[in-house]
């Protein structure tokens, strides 16, 4: 079986994103590595440059300022490097610059390729996740549950929207939840981490999104956002509590991030019962 691994990436260093514990993660599935570094004012490629593994191969890439509505951008990166994967492969595994697999879950997701490697009506397979916020030690479980990142390589599917998922190329069908005779469920989690930042970047981190997203013009609620020099997402107070473990990988960070100040449980908490009115009770 021959996996790729494909993945997209800009200014990140700048960012604290953990891109370069993203690709070590990975590596001992994957037989070669594209990233795809963008015009970067930091320091990206050569700290990718510098991981000096041979299956890991950069492709240097300019933004396209026209694509800066709706993170078409983030697809455009996306399908860069999908397209550079080996069209012989039999999978190629899609991560993100704040996604990290855990050591445990390797073998899994392996067996899950491997299960489903012939079978050529199955043209991805789902992950679920563990979305961190605020810290290493809180999970948003309002967040999306599940996505494709493992899919089939050379023009049978494409990143679509802001590369969060991916469509059929052959007629532009967008692979989702409900189109189950596409996909398949690959064991383990991506440990998500974009938003465990320090609290002045998770601003800028909501700064990028108003220029990727909406081409500059922030909302009423961006607005407010970017008015703080500060901002942690509002429904930090009660979000479930993390009893797992972390990718070894990831140790470091885990290690040096700071102890936030403790919370009261979210079950004595009135806004988190406000808040499961709304958006309903996700775990």
């Amino acid at each position: 079986m021959f996996v790729s691994a494909f993945t997209f990436c800009r200014n990140l260093v700048r960012m604290d994103y953990p891109f370069l514990e993203s690709i070590r993660s990975v590596l001992p599935l994957v037989d070669e590595f594209i990233v795809v570094v963008g015009d970067s004012e930091d320091k990206t490629l050569e700290q990718i440059q510098a991981i000096k593994d041979p299956r890991i191969k950069i492709i240097e890439t300019v933004w396209d300022m026209t694509l800066k509505k709706d993170g078409l951008i983030y697809a455009q990166q996306t399908n860069i490097a999908l397209e550079a994967c080996n069209p012989s492969g039999d999978w190629a595994f899609y991560i993100q610059g704040d996604e990290v697999l855990h050591e445990k879950d390797l073998p899994g997701i392996r067996t899950s390729m491997e299960k489903y490697k012939d079978n050529r009506s199955v043209l991805g397979l789902m992950m679920r996740y563990y979305h961190f916020v605020g810290d290493y030690w809180s999970l948003d479980p309002w967040a999306y549950r599940r996505a494709l990142r493992i899919v089939r390589p050379w023009k049978v599917v494409r990143s679509v929207g802001d590369a969060v998922g991916f469509a059929r190329t052959s007629d532009n069908l967008y692979i989702g939840k409900k189109e189950k005779d596409l996909w398949r469920f690959a064991e383990g989690r991506v440990y998500h981490y974009g938003w465990v930042k320090d609290p002045k970047l998770l601003r800028e981190k909501v700064f990028n999104q108003v220029q990727w997203y909406w081409e500059g013009t922030p909302n009423e609620r961006d607005q407010k956002t970017l008015s703080l020099e500060e901002y942690m997402p509002e429904n930090y107070p009660f979000l479930k509590k993390f009893k797992g473990t972390h990718p070894e990988v990831m140790a470091k960070r885990v290690s040096d991030f700071p102890k936030m100040p403790e919370r009261r449980s979210r079950w004595l908490n009135p806004d988190f019962y406000r808040y499961v009115l709304r958006h309903g009770f996700k775990g």
